[in-house]
C-alpha cells in the first residue's frame, strides 16, 4: 500500500453522481477471496464496467477518457452496505487520492481513512454545483488542502471546510498508518513504561 504524504492536491474529478452507491457495487463480492490489497483496482466497479463477457461498458464514466484525476466525486451515501474494507483497497489500488460526497457510510469512511484515501464531506448544494462545473468542463481542477482543511471547485471559486479525525489528519499528512505511529512513539512509550 502506498503510504504517500497527504497535503494539497489539485487535479480534475471523475464525477459518479449515484446515489447510495454500496460497497458490493464498489467491488463486488466475489473478488473478496485474495487477502493482501495489491490488485483490487482492476475491480473497482467491476459489474458497471465490464460485461459478462468482460468488454468494457464504454458509457461507464471510469471507461470514458473524457474524465480523469484522482478525485473521485461521487453521490450521496457513498460506502453503505457490509464493512468490506475491501472497498476501500479498491479505490486506493486504482489510484483515488480523494473521495467527494455529501455523506459517507461511517465504517466505509473510516476504512477510506485507514488506506491513505481521504472522503471530504460537503453540502449537497456543493456537491450539485461541483458536479455541473465538471459537466460544463470535464478539466475542471478541485483543490483539496488537508491542512486547512478545505476544498475548492476553481471553476466558480467556491470553498468549503470538512472535517477530519486530528489522529487522521496527522497520520494522512505524514505518511503513517497506525503501526507506524506506535513506532514513530516507541522512545515515548519506552520511557513512559520505564517510569511505571
Amino acid at each position: 500500500m502506498k503510504k504517500e504524504k497527504f497535503n494539497i492536491i489539485k487535479d480534475s474529478c471523475i464525477p459518479l453522481p449515484l446515489e447510495n452507491i454500496d460497497t458490493d457495487q464498489i467491488v463486488p463480492a466475489r473478488f473478496l477471496k485474495a487477502t493482501t490489497r495489491e490488485g483490487f483496482g482492476e475491480n473497482l466497479f467491476r459489474d458497471w464496467r465490464f460485461d459478462e463477457q468482460g468488454n468494457k461498458i464504454e458509457s461507464f464514466v471510469l471507461n470514458d477518457p473524457t474524465y480523469s484525476g484522482q478525485i473521485l466525486v461521487a453521490g450521496k451515501n457513498f460506502g453503505s452496505g457490509s464493512s468490506r474494507e475491501h472497498a476501500a483497497w479498491a479505490i486506493a489500488d486504482y489510484g483515488f487520492r480523494v473521495v467527494v460526497s455529501s455523506f459517507f457510510a461511517d465504517i466505509h469512511k473510516n476504512n477510506e481513512l485507514n488506506n491513505f484515501v481521504l472522503p471530504v464531506v460537503v453540502t449537497e448544494q456543493f456537491l450539485k454545483e461541483l458536479f455541473d462545473s465538471i459537466y460544463a468542463n470535464p478539466r475542471t481542477e478541485v483543490i483539496v488542502n488537508l491542512p486547512e482543511q478545505t476544498i475548492t471547485n476553481t471553476a466558480t471559486g467556491k470553498s468549503e471546510t470538512f472535517e477530519i479525525n486530528a489522529y487522521k489528519k496527522h497520520c494522512l499528512m505524514n505518511g503513517l498508518d497506525d503501526i507506524d505511529f506506535l513506532l514513530s512513539n516507541k522512545d515515548k512509550i519506552e520511557s513512559w513504561e520505564a517510569a511505571r
